[in-house]
């Protein structure tokens, strides 16, 4: 089963909230592969910015606003 945007930002909030009875929650994991769909850039908006994660030719991850 493939993960969705919307799977992730459930997840994400889910962890923020913490887990069932006040125990602390698993933050969920993706994989870079999942997260950029073969391309080497993503954009991630958050608080009304954009960011932009980059995977470089040395397989190292940068993000810009």
């Amino acid at each position: 089963m493939a993960t969705t945007a919307n799977d992730c930002a459930a997840g994400s909030r889910a962890s923020q909230a913490g887990g069932a009875h006040g125990a602390p929650a698993v933050a969920p994991v993706l994989s870079s592969s999942q997260l950029f769909q073969g391309s080497n850039t993503v954009r991630i908006e958050h608080a009304g910015q954009s960011y932009i994660l980059r995977l470089t030719r040395e397989n190292k991850l940068i993000l810009t606003k």
